[in-house]
């Protein structure tokens, strides 16, 4: 018994930290104010776009991005076709864009493909102020563009990171539940981490740099997580990465288990396997400069996805309550109340419907489908490898 009891308090004292973090996380976002030059220069614009058999969507997406509410003469579209199979590389020429076909079997990825194209393709974009790098199945806002532009004028930022959204959240409970995480993720921790550390974390989609970084760092990580793993280099550099919350771009979430598992094992997977490799040099810039951000930073990276962290919650709270009393069923509470103000919080920070707030509900069943792909991570050997998600619109062909 005493054992179990120990156990118990062992993990109440590990989850607090998790907690604290999400607390201040939340508080600092209700803080938050974007920053923005006075005066937008309207910059020239080259918007990236890496594609891997994305026939079905790439013109959807290329034609998002000239709808833009942004003078046509400052700006490019830029179309990496990457390993492609089908007419991804027609269809997007024919869409207006200019198109870099690629083809290594060997080097197969996103970051690897953005590599190629910002270090053998210098000469195309040699007047472009910025680049911002969007994925090939999105729906960029109107603004997007011009709020881009407006951040980046700023002398004194030099990566910007959009407010990442989902175009389809009543295809049913994965997309609207995906959708109120974005929320969250995409909008509540950002503001907050810009708060608590000073920066933000790169999302991989609707990501914007000023030329010159990009010309300097071409796209150095190729992991799974790229963006992350770019976020903390640029870090350990002493670049930030600001948040414009008004720049939105949507992304279609799938809403099949099977395609909704692979996603989340790789984005996941690839999320554990940079904690273990970063843990150890952020301590070590804390330690080497006494600065907070980088313990925020940490803190950022490896405090458990949601699901998981409710399951944690759970399993402790469980504990607490069968084998202990006191203070430590407080703190189990403590951790409940704070979590329910972190998600809704991310709800009403973002205006999110009240349809929304209904299909919470049906949170504990997203939950329960994520236990045996967390079961799968541990037994399964880890892939960095480019996996394309089945489009929503290709399940209905």
């Amino acid at each position: 018994m005493i054992i179990f009891q120990l156990i118990v308090k062992c993990l109440l004292i590990m989850l607090a930290f998790p907690a604290g973090y999400l607390l201040l996380c939340t508080i600092g976002a209700y803080l938050f104010r974007k920053e923005i030059a006075t005066k937008n220069k309207f910059l020239t614009i080259g918007v990236l776009i890496s594609a891997h058999n994305e026939e079905e969507g790439i013109i959807h997406t290329i034609e998002g991005v000239l709808a833009c509410d942004y003078p046509a003469n400052r700006y490019k579209i830029y179309v990496i076709a990457d390993n492609c199979t089908d007419k991804t590389a027609e269809k997007a020429r024919q869409a207006g864009a200019l198109v870099f076909e690629r083809f290594d079997s060997v080097n197969r990825g996103k970051g690897q493909a953005l590599d190629w194209f910002l270090k053998n393709h210098l000469e195309i974009y040699p007047h472009t102020n910025i680049i911002t790098i969007i994925d090939a199945d999105v729906s960029p806002d109107k603004n997007y563009l011009c709020e881009i532009s407006a951040s980046l004028s700023d002398p004194n930022i030099q990566a910007v990171q959009a407010f990442n959204s989902v175009s389809n959240p009543n295809a049913g409970w994965r997309p609207a539940l995906s959708d109120a995480a974005f929320n969250i993720f995409c909008h509540l921790r950002m503001a907050g981490s810009i708060k608590l550390s000073g920066t933000a974390v790169l999302k991989g989609n609707g990501m914007a740099f000023k030329t010159a970084l990009l010309k300097r760092y071409g796209w150095p990580c190729h992991s799974v997580v790229e963006d992350m793993e770019f976020t903390l280099r640029l870090l350990e550099d002493g670049i930030s990465v600001n948040y414009n919350p008004d720049a939105v771009i949507r992304s279609e979430m799938v809403t099949s288990g099977k395609s909704a598992s692979s996603q989340r094992n790789r984005w996941e997977g690839g999320r554990f396997m940079l904690v273990k490799r970063m843990t150890l040099p952020l301590l070590k810039l804390f330690a080497k400069t006494g600065n907070t951000r980088y313990l925020y930073a940490l803190a950022e990276l490896a405090t458990p996805p949601l699901s998981l962290l409710v399951m944690l919650f759970s399993f402790a709270s469980t504990g607490a309550l069968l084998l202990l009393n006191g203070a430590w069923l407080i703190l189990a509470t403590s951790f409940w109340l704070i979590l329910v103000f972190y998600v809704i919080s991310g709800q009403i920070q973002r205006h999110a419907p009240l349809s929304t707030y209904l299909y919470l509900a049906s949170a504990p069943l997203y939950i329960l489908w994520k236990i045996p792909l967390y079961a799968g991570m541990l037994l399964k050997k880890k892939s960095s490898a480019w996996v394309r998600t089945t489009r929503e619109a290709e399940k209905q062909q």
